[in-house]
């Protein structure tokens, strides 16, 4: 797994605004104080609460209850709620950016969230969108570790307009926080995303709802005989439902088209169980067998029998 770059001497960004802080922006904060890229992080939440747990963990120099304070000299802003509420951010916060800055966000959608914040991003402010491709089941400001981007894939989404000087100072951000970057279009993002992580997240959802709502098996009779396949559905099914409703309302036409596909390969795979078609069974399960070892050999995932929770678990103790 890629490591986190060197501790840098100076700062890349002085000031930094966090408006969200939850898994991801606490993680941002923890992996930026441990690159050393940042002078002071500031942020805001929609809740007392969350920012004075946010002050008690060190997450945040100075806290404040609304995103116009918070972006108040910010070299960087970063958007970290769910997809929804970016645009309404970036209205509010428009006259506050800091000449300069640059502006983005975490959102797993892009084409929706460039339609509804690009309005909004007044001149001499670079607005660069990204995604880092990390998470975990948990949320909330406790729930954040330094190591969450370790190795992992940011995407940003820049318009072909974009200052590409604002460009790579956002990438070599994600760099120091430990991520591999990669540049491609909106609308190409969302498309890849969507048969990735979307479309896996709803087949969770569904299936662990249908599990639950079996006349003839009992909830009690899931939880005790649920078998691996099921525990990893019911971990992604833990999500935060907010992130994921903003996520399916945002991306609908390609996780539709993806759904479609996915609809059309399991018919196929239905009527091979049923006509008894061994061969299609076991080419189909050899192919999907061989993606499972290319992620793998990419250093996205580890073969360990318990898919290396215990190992992360020891070696990130911030992690919930």
């Amino acid at each position: 797994m890629t490591k986190a770059e060197p501790r840098h001497t100076a700062p890349m960004f002085e000031r930094v605004a966090l408006i969200g802080i939850g898994l991801i922006g606490s993680s941002i904060s923890h992996a930026a104080r441990r690159a050393g890229v940042v002078g002071s992080v500031v942020g805001s939440a929609r809740t007392p609460a969350t920012l004075e747990t946010a002050m008690r963990l060190g997450l945040i120099d100075q806290g404040f209850i609304t995103a116009a304070e918070a972006v108040e000299d910010a070299d960087l802003v970063i958007l970290c709620t769910p997809v929804g509420l970016c645009g309404p951010i970036a209205k509010d916060i428009s006259r506050h950016l800091k000449p300069g800055a640059i502006l983005t966000d975490v959102g797993s959608v892009k084409a929706a969230i460039v339609r509804d914040v690009t309005p909004h991003v007044p001149d001499g402010v670079h607005f660069v969108p990204g995604h880092p491709i990390a998470g975990t089941e948990q949320s909330g400001p406790e729930s954040g570790f330094a190591e969450l981007f370790d190795g992992r894939w940011c995407i940003l989404t820049p318009e072909p307009h974009t200052d590409g000087t604002a460009v790579e100072k956002l990438r070599a951000f994600w760099e120091a926080l430990g991520s591999k970057v990669e540049i491609m279009a909106p609308e190409h993002h969302d498309l890849v995303l969507a048969i990735t992580s979307h479309v896996p997240h709803l087949i969770a959802y569904n299936i662990v709802n249908t599990a639950a709502h079996l006349e003839r098996v009992t909830d009690s009779e899931v939880i005790k005989f649920s078998a691996g396949g099921f525990r990893d559905f019911t971990r992604i099914a833990a999500s935060d439902p907010v992130m994921w409703r903003d996520i399916f309302l945002n991306n609908k036409e390609a996780v539709l088209d993806m759904l479609g596909r996915f609809t059309e390969d399991l018919t196929a795979l239905q009527r091979a169980i049923r006509f008894g078609e061994g061969e299609t069974l076991h080419r189909l399960f050899t192919e999907a067998r061989a993606v499972r070892r290319g992620i793998i050999e990419a250093g996205q995932d580890t073969p360990a029998p318990d898919f290396g929770r215990a190992a992360a678990s020891a070696s990130t103790p911030d992690a919930k």
